[in-house]
């Protein structure tokens, strides 16, 4: 770079665009502020423009770089089952066909997990199919065995004990029914 080329730039004073953001970068940070440091670049960029600021969505983005801020990003995807390809599975009994003649001859039960402030809560659920009421469910910390049992345990206590010809299929296509198992060995 020559000598001149320096001094020039120097002494040239601040463009358009550099006294634009100087003026916008605190305004965006106390915006930023304002809504509990959780915004990122759209949220921001509207409530600006809510502000009365006119900005771009870019430019906001750009100066958030800059001021090194940015809003709160979700925690990754927590994954409930991790299926082992080579290990048998058990045959669907209902063949995806879900519906009930009468309460009781089919259920079906997932088990998912709710974000929330203090962690992750898994939930076991069991669904009667011909009421579409959730007869069985548990709430836990853990994704453990004891808590699918416990919805288990639930679910027949609200029904009965005894369930004659009762399917319970969950989604991974897993299923459970005595009743079930002895027709499809009496018919093979």
């Amino acid at each position: 770079m020559a000598p001149s080329t320096y001094y020039a730039a120097k002494s040239r004073p601040p463009s358009a665009r550099a006294g634009r953001d100087g003026v916008l970068r605190p305004a965006l940070r106390d915006l930023w502020e304002t809504n509990y440091r959780v915004c990122g670049a759209r949220k921001l960029w509207k409530a600006a423009r809510r502000a009365g600021c006119g900005v771009g969505r870019d430019l906001v983005a750009r100066l958030m770089r800059v001021e090194q801020i940015e809003g709160v990003v979700r925690t990754k995807r927590v994954r409930t089952t991790w299926a082992d390809p080579v290990a048998a599975r058990h045959p669907d009994l209902v063949n995806r066909d879900f519906t009930a003649t009468a309460p009781n001859r089919l259920w079906v039960t997932d088990l998912t997990y709710v974000p929330t402030w203090a962690g992750v809560a898994y939930v076991c659920f069991i669904i009667d199919v011909y009421s579409r009421m959730i007869v069985g469910w548990r709430g836990a910390s853990h994704m453990r065995t004891e808590m699918v049992l416990d919805a288990i345990e639930m679910a027949r206590w609200s029904r009965g004990a005894r369930l004659e010809g009762l399917t319970c299929h969950s989604d991974a296509g897993w299923s459970v029914s005595r009743a079930g198992a002895a027709r499809r060995a009496r018919r093979q």
